[in-house]
C-alpha cells in the first residue's frame, strides 16, 4: 500500500481543486517529506497517473507565469472519492509497521464519521493482537532477545512496537470517545491545507520543473 496515493488525493479533495504546487506544499506543510515518500517527483507523478486512471479530472488553466504550458488543476472524481475512501480505511486497520501509511491515514481521519472511525481503530488493535500472537509463537518476550541471539533483537524491536502502538491507539479511542475533534456530519470541520498564496513556513528550498504549473 503506497501513502501517496491517499495524501495526494486528501489533499487535492480538501481543496476541491488544486494544482500541483498546492498539492505540494500542504504536504510539505503536513510534514509528510520528512515522515513519506512524498517528495516533489512523487506528487506530480501521482497527480498525473491519477488523472489517467480517472481517480482526478485535470483542468487545463491560463498558462504559467513563467510562460510555459498551461497550468494544470486537479479534481477529485467520484471513483477518485471511492479510492480515497478505500485507502483510508485500509490505512486504519494495517498493521504493516509502516509509520507514513498510518500516519496519512490518521491525518484524514475526521474525513469519517466518528463512529465508524471509532470501529476501525478498534480493528487496528485486534489486527496488532493477532500479529503479535503470531510473532510470539516463535519468541517469548519474558525470555527477552538473546534466545535468538541478536537477531531477538529484531523480534524484541517489533513486539514493542506493536505494543506501543496497541497504547496509541487505546489513547486515541478514548479521546474520540470523549469527544476530540470534530469529524464527518458533526459541524464545520477542521481546514488543514493552505490557501491559495498563503506562506508555507515549512517549504523546503528545493524547486521541481512542475512548480510553475
Amino acid at each position: 500500500m503506497s501513502a501517496i496515493r491517499l495524501l495526494v488525493l486528501g489533499a487535492v479533495r480538501q481543496h476541491g481543486r488544486a494544482h500541483g504546487y498546492q498539492v505540494r506544499n500542504d504536504l510539505e506543510y503536513w510534514g509528510a517529506h520528512e515522515w513519506s515518500n512524498a517528495k516533489p517527483g512523487s506528487i506530480y507523478h501521482a497527480l498525473k497517473q491519477m488523472a489517467k486512471q480517472g481517480l482526478l479530472h485535470a483542468h487545463e488553466i491560463a498558462p504559467s507565469t513563467a510562460g510555459g504550458p498551461p497550468r494544470v488543476e486537479y479534481e477529485i472524481t467520484e471513483p477518485g472519492e471511492d479510492e480515497f475512501f478505500r485507502l483510508l480505511r485500509e490505512s486504519l486497520v494495517s498493521y504493516d509497521q509502516k509509520m507514513d501509511i498510518q500516519s496519512a491515514a490518521i491525518g484524514f481521519l475526521v474525513e469519517l464519521p466518528r463512529a465508524e472511525a471509532l470501529e476501525l481503530l478498534r480493528e487496528r488493535i485486534r489486527r496488532i493482537v493477532r500479529w503479535r500472537t503470531a510473532v510470539t509463537e516463535h519468541y517469548v518476550p519474558e525470555d527477552g532477545p538473546a534466545q535468538l541471539g541478536h537477531i531477538g533483537e529484531i523480534m524484541n524491536l517489533w513486539v514493542h512496537t506493536a505494543d506501543s502502538d496497541a497504547a496509541w491507539t487505546q489513547g486515541l479511542i478514548d479521546r474520540l470517545e470523549a469527544g476530540a475533534y470534530t469529524f464527518a456530519g458533526e459541524g464545520e470541520p477542521f481546514v488543514g491545507v493552505l490557501a491559495e498564496g498563503q506562506e508555507n513556513p515549512y517549504a523546503t528550498a528545493e524547486r521541481h520543473p512542475e512548480d510553475d504549473r
